[in-house]
């Protein structure tokens, strides 16, 4: 009895230890903001992250509620429905804080990036697969061309928000979801684990490195419209980065040999046309990196790179594709140093 005992007491605390040591995988899924989340925690067997997936939904659900533009009730859908110039609204913590990175990407892509564009969205027929795609008349793309403009915007820091254009529209598509990726991060990390993976809508931020020890490895989609979603272009390595891209390649409609996609320049009022299908950014926040994704495809290839270049920590990739189907790679100063070759 008394060797048994003896040989209970060694074992429990090399079980306990070998335990702590040992880490697995926990993976959570679900839909939100009309697509999909993806996240990968890295935990302890004694740690597992109870509970964070209702969490997590919640916190998802509060950020669509707030920027969704398919909700009538949603704080951006009571915004645009503000027809008095100057009536202002108040606005959430979530809402200004996109909204004050929104008036950063329009000020530092010279309105390349234009949080305003949904009228023309709208105009093209993007917006929603009940209105038909066609090709508006010029002098419907001018008249609608008066409505956008993020600087006729109005906004405090105590979240007070109005518009200077009475149809003023907003639409923060192209960065609500990077947010959203942020903001899971942020609630993972309060919870004590620092190695995980974060996917919304194709958005990432990966944080610490996998099970194995290596840094995590997101794919990159061939920018095709035949291609499958999984079908993969590049490989990048992150650690502690955001990864986002945008691209040409989905959402588009033809007419004749030519393709108009949904990403409409703010500055002319038609769909970008200079050859770039896909870009990459690489950077600390995934809000960020949504929004420079589909600027950089506005501004193309050379004023891309050149302001990707002097902004400090912000990587990028830019394919170009030819008028054969060919495919030309472009890449920032430090962005190759991240792709697997």
């Amino acid at each position: 009895m008394y060797k048994k005992l003896r040989i209970l007491v060694f074992i429990l605390p090399v079980l306990v230890l070998f335990g702590c040591g040992m880490k697995k995988e926990v993976r959570l899924t679900g839909r939100t903001m009309g697509t999909t989340y993806h996240i990968t925690i890295i935990s302890g067997y004694f740690n597992p992250p109870s509970g964070l997936d209702n969490k997590i939904a919640q916190r998802l659900e509060e950020i669509n509620k707030s920027m969704s533009t398919y909700l009538p009730d949603s704080e951006i859908s009571r915004f645009n429905s503000l027809k008095q110039i100057d009536e202002t609204i108040k606005i959430s913590s979530d809402f200004l804080h996109v909204m004050i990175m929104a008036r950063d990407l329009y000020v530092m892509t010279a309105g390349c990036w234009d949080g305003t564009v949904k009228p023309l969205v709208d105009l093209w027929g993007f917006s929603s697969p009940a209105i038909q795609q066609a090709i508006p008349a010029d002098d419907k793309i001018r008249q609608t061309m008066e409505q956008i403009g993020f600087g006729q915007i109005q906004m405090d820091e105590e979240g007070n928000l109005s518009k200077k254009k009475a149809n003023l529209a907003l639409d923060l598509g192209s960065i609500a979801k990077g947010y959203a990726v942020d903001q899971i991060a942020e609630l993972i990390r309060a919870g004590g684990w620092t190695d995980f993976l974060v996917e919304v809508g194709g958005e990432v931020y990966a944080s610490g490195v996998r099970k194995d020890g290596q840094q995590w490895k997101v794919g990159v989609n061939l920018p095709d419209k035949n291609a499958a979603y999984n079908q993969v272009y590049k490989v990048v390595t992150l650690k502690d980065n955001a990864l986002a891209t945008s691209g040409d390649y989905r959402n588009f409609f033809e007419v004749g040999q030519k393709r108009y996609s949904h990403i409409i320049d703010p500055r002319n009022g038609y769909p970008v046309d200079n050859g770039v299908v896909s870009v990459s950014i690489i950077t600390d926040t995934c809000t960020l990196a949504d929004g420079l994704a589909t600027a950089v495809m506005v501004m193309g290839r050379e004023k891309g790179l050149e302001l990707v270049n002097r902004l400090d920590s912000v990587e990028c990739l830019i394919i170009i594709k030819a008028p054969d189907g060919g495919l030309t790679d472009y890449y920032s100063t430090g962005f190759k140093s991240k792709v697997e070759i």
